[in-house]
């Protein structure tokens, strides 16, 4: 199943700067090993802010938890999730003209 997600994350202004790179570093690992295993499909990145919108997949809400849950900055991170269904006129869809 595919879900649109929205993260922003919200680390506190007067948070520790090393503290922030050394997460941030390990978010970025982490977010290839889920790419790498197909589970974040595609990223796009909001301009200005901290935040992005993905294009997950998991077999089902429960396992997309999980993906989310491992993510190191996740206790600083406000999350958005969409489940997302086919639709009929979908150009991209198999069998769709």
């Amino acid at each position: 199943m595919e879900y649109l997600v929205h993260i922003e994350v919200r680390w506190p202004p007067n948070g520790n700067a090393e503290e922030f790179a050394a997460l941030l570093d390990a978010e970025r690992r982490r977010a290839q090993e889920l790419s790498q295993r197909g589970i974040i499909r595609r990223l796009w990145r909001v301009p200005g802010r901290r935040a992005n919108w993905g294009l997950w997949e998991a077999p089902d809400a429960t396992a997309l938890h999980a993906a989310i849950s491992s993510l190191p900055l996740r206790p600083w991170q406000e999350v958005e999730v969409h489940p997302l269904a086919s639709h009929p006129a979908d150009p991209e869809r198999p069998g769709g003209s």
